[in-house]
């Protein structure tokens, strides 16, 4: 993980000093200017250390310790000092200063401490990552097969786990690309180092190489600090990067030289920085098949499949469904404080004979809804959606006006708007001939919230680009 450190001592010569004991793989170190307030210039430059001079903390227009602290990255703060004095020691100190440093101290001490500070730092912000990767962890038992196709597969997965080689991730949409991707990094050597994933496809193309390599205050209009790119925020850990192939060539292009290079430039910066981190790619799409319409380059395709892996989909393996029904039931039944124990007999029949086009987030949203309809311990035919269930027998209505309108309400109503909903965006993909950007905009929504409705409805927004 990249330590940034701010170091806001005046004298050219003390600052040069700092920078030369810090030269560490790992560290980054950024000058103050001397023309701007350091509370102003820290909004602007994500710093998790800084360094500050006593005199500078001092008088009506010095920054205190507290306001330091409290900027957007609340980094710890080293107080340097001309003198020894054991009282402006105790009160810096107190004030919130992580150390107090005597400028006459050798290069061999300074070093030492400073980079203590950085390792303090580190393992602060590793521990939050890992409090925040244990909320969400997933694990390959989490995959664990009676199918012989899934079983061979994860045999396949395990001998690559501790590999520093790219993975790509293939299979259709909803087989669960990401989990698997955290799953691997939590068995992997890397486990201690964050995990950061990023949907290229849900991202604006102007946004995309920003949010992954970083840029500089300045870089473009409303970027008014710096800000860490995933690159680096994965830095000692794993970059999951879904939709792959939705790249656009220019960051094909920079993405490439990243991996080659391990560095990336900031979008307006000048300096490379040096990142240590385990690519793993995902796509639904036949990135062969684009290369060789050259919407892909094969350089990075061969750099990114130095093992590829695909995902079985749920009809390969129907097998898994009566476990993986009975684990969501058991998930949801606590999250949404239902009674309900298990999938009654027919259910689960109906369940496995399903082709599952959404694969295992098609199940998951079935079992969510099942769930939540429940009215007793079981989840019954009568609790799953139409399309699993099949067309249900219905009592006589005395006229054309009623038709499709008998049972619950809350089924009929949830068939008539799914009904709406697959109609619509159908539809409107067509017309937009599978542009998801122009598609959003014509729906007046966000790009992830029309790939949301495309997932609920099972649609591909493939099938629409050569109608």
């Amino acid at each position: 993980m990249i330590i940034r450190v701010a170091c806001a001592l005046a004298r050219a010569g003390r600052a040069a000093r700092a920078e030369r004991v810090l030269e560490d793989r790992g560290v980054v170190v950024a000058r103050a200017p001397a023309d701007e307030g350091l509370l102003e210039w820290l909004e602007r430059a994500p710093a998790d250390l800084v360094l500050v001079e006593a005199r500078a903390l001092a008088g009506r227009r010095g920054a205190s310790l507290a306001d330091l602290r409290a900027g957007p990255d609340h980094p710890e703060v080293v107080v340097f000092v001309e003198r020894e004095d054991a009282e402006a020691r105790a009160r810096l100190l107190a004030q919130g200063a992580v150390a107090v440093v005597y400028h006459g101290v050798s290069d061999a001490a300074l070093r030492e401490a400073l980079l203590a500070f950085v390792a303090r730092r580190r393992e602060d912000l590793q521990r939050r990552v890992r409090a925040r990767l244990l909320e969400r962890r997933s694990g390959l038992d989490d995959f664990a097969s009676d199918s012989p196709a899934m079983t061979e597969f994860l045999a396949v997965v395990r001998r690559v786990v501790d590999a520093e080689t790219s993975l790509l991730l293939l299979g259709e949409t909803g087989v669960g690309k990401e989990h698997l991707a955290r799953a691997i990094h939590e068995a992997s050597a890397r486990r201690s180092g964050p995990f950061m994933a990023v949907n290229c496809a849900a991202l604006p193309e102007a946004l995309l190489e920003s949010e992954l390599f970083g840029h500089v205050a300045g870089a473009f209009t409303g970027a008014v600090r710096d800000r860490r790119g995933y690159f680096e925020l994965a830095d000692g850990g794993t970059l999951f990067l879904d939709e792959v192939g939705e790249l656009p060539g220019h960051l094909q292009v920079k993405l490439l030289r990243a991996l080659q290079e391990r560095a990336v430039v900031p979008v307006g910066g000048e300096r490379a920085l040096q990142v240590d981190v385990r690519l793993m790619a995902a796509t639904n799409r036949d990135l062969q098949a684009e290369v060789r319409q050259g919407r892909f380059r094969s350089d990075l395709f061969y750099r990114l499949a130095v093992v590829s892996l695909l995902v079985p989909p749920l009809r390969e393996r129907r097998v898994d469904v009566p476990r993986l029904a009975q684990r969501y039931v058991e998930h949801y039944r606590r999250r949404l404080g239902k009674s309900v124990q298990g999938v009654r007999a027919d259910a689960l029949d109906l369940l496995v004979r399903h082709d599952w086009p959404g694969n295992v987030r098609e199940l998951i949203n079935v079992i969510e809804r099942a769930v939540l309809l429940a009215t007793g311990d079981e989840v019954t035919p009568a609790d799953l959606p139409v399309e699993v269930s099949g067309p249900r027998a219905a009592a006589p209505v005395t006229s054309d006006d009623g038709a499709g309108l008998d049972g619950p309400w809350l089924r009929v109503r949830d068939e008539a708007l799914r009904d709406l909903e697959r109609r619509y965006f159908t539809r409107l993909m067509t017309t937009c001939r599978g542009r998801v950007g122009a598609a959003a905009r014509a729906a007046g929504l966000s790009p992830r919230s029309l790939f949301d409705a495309l997932r609920r409805t099972g649609l591909r927004r493939e099938a629409f680009r050569n109608p």
